[in-house]
């Protein structure tokens, strides 16, 4: 028996094409699928993306492994009825919202029992919009997997290390880190820290990607070396366990008879990876007023229309403010997109209070939104001729094109700050005629 015991270590590089194996002589040489694989593995190949995409947009692995991934038993109906993808009920209100952090639970819970629905727009169908969930666990998955057929995972801790036991290896991450986990590619969740919560956006459109960098040059934002994907490590397990898909919003289950983490050699571009946020070099303006908060985005998924994102990753990470003459938080603004915000760490600069870390809050399109009446009058009577550092912190924004529906649990959760609209009432007219 093999497990997956050990961590073999990362390869770094953002969609690089990465060879691996656990067993020396497992990968082919030259050629992909041979009539007979070393050591009686299997070929299977992992695609991402359909077979003709563009070879700078097409993702695939093949993976060499114990067994197909088609052995398993037959799916039926599992029921999680605080994860799903249903988008499209009732009507929508564009009032601004918060919630609390999700509370932490008292019986055993592990990640996937463990996942809670707050909103989202579009569905696997259309391969468009994104499904955005909260998770809050306390066991380890035992001799149970997970995969998502519906989109990749992008995995943000806030509190408590997460161990991702993957197909293609091992991803370790703490808070102020993330991981993305490719759609199709089997896991399980180890909780080393004994409890965990934090955030997960599970991307319906096109493969996350870094930006753009335009004007900006070779470097800054996120560097492609910080990027980590790992080494193949491979569990050769027996037994009576679990096999859970999510397909088309809902869960199924299946028995299997061995770990399906049993790839012993891989090579390609469409692995899990993880980035350290606090790695990330942050762009901002040396002079006056502060750039768009587009210059804090991480990862990207783009749509079909230009300079529209199916749905944006960004981070305010630690940073210095130096411009002059500006109110140095982030401004009052309506946006035609919509941003779901969280907090990992620390304050976020543009409230004084009520955003707490694992906590969340929902601006839709067009919904105005800013600094609370505290930071206001803070940051308007400011020392301008002093820079501020913001340290200690690390907030996020899942940001997307189409409007975030909330769940009807969402609405109704005990957590949910129905005062929330009170931190603006402090804003006074100012306005003196000339």
């Amino acid at each position: 028996m093999t497990t997956l015991d050990q961590n073999r270590g990362y390869q770094s590089g953002f969609g690089n094409e990465f060879a691996t194996e656990a067993v020396p002589g497992a990968l082919p040489v030259g050629q992909n699928s041979p009539q007979r694989v070393a050591h009686g593995l299997y070929a299977e190949q992992l695609s991402g993306t359909a077979f003709t995409a563009p070879r700078g947009q097409n993702r695939r692995s093949w993976l060499y492994r114990l067994r197909p991934a088609v052995m398993h038993g037959h799916f039926s109906p599992y029921a999680q009825p605080r994860l799903h993808n249903d988008f499209d009920q009732g009507v929508v209100s564009p009032d601004q919202l918060r919630w609390s952090p999700l509370p932490l639970p008292e019986a055993p819970t592990d990640f996937v029992d463990g996942l809670y629905t707050m909103c989202g727009n579009g569905g696997p169908s259309a391969h468009a919009g994104v499904g955005i969930h909260l998770y809050a666990a306390n066991a380890d998955m035992r001799g149970r997997y997970f995969y998502d057929a519906d989109g990749e995972l992008l995995i943000v801790p806030q509190l408590g290390r997460l161990r991702l036991l993957t197909e293609l290896g091992v991803l370790e991450i703490e808070p102020q880190q993330i991981a993305v986990i490719p759609r199709g590619v089997r896991f399980r969740v180890e909780l080393p820290d004994g409890e965990a919560r934090g955030y997960l956006c599970e991307n319906f459109g096109a493969l996350l990607r870094l930006p753009d960098l335009g004007p900006i040059g070779a470097n800054g934002l996120a560097n492609p070396r910080d990027f980590e994907t790992p080494h193949a490590a491979y569990e050769d397990v027996e037994g009576a366990f679990e096999l859970i898909a999510k397909f088309e919003g809902a869960l199924w289950r299946a028995d299997i008879g061995h770990s399906p983490l049993d790839v012993v050699a891989w090579h390609g571009n469409y692995a899990p990876y993880r980035y350290d946020l606090r790695r990330f070099n942050v762009i901002g303006s040396i002079s006056f007023d502060h750039p768009d908060p587009s210059i804090f985005t991480v990862l990207t998924a783009p749509s079909e229309v230009p300079g529209t994102a199916n749905m944006d990753f960004a981070i305010f990470p630690p940073r210095w403010l130096v411009a002059q003459h500006t109110f140095r938080p982030p401004w009052f603004h309506r946006n035609v997109a919509s941003e779901f915000m969280g907090l990992v760490h620390g304050v976020y600069d543009a409230k004084a209070e009520g955003f707490a870390p694992g906590g969340a809050s929902l601006h839709n399109c067009m919904s105005g939104h800013g600094p609370d009446a505290a930071t206001f009058e803070k940051a308007s009577a400011a020392d301008l001729s002093k820079p501020d550092v913001i340290a200690g912190t690390m907030a996020f924004m899942f940001e997307t094109r189409g409007v975030l529906r909330p769940t009807a649990q969402a609405m109704d959760a005990a957590n949910r700050q129905r005062d929330y609209q009170q931190c603006w009432a402090g804003l006074k007219k100012q306005f003196v005629a000339p």
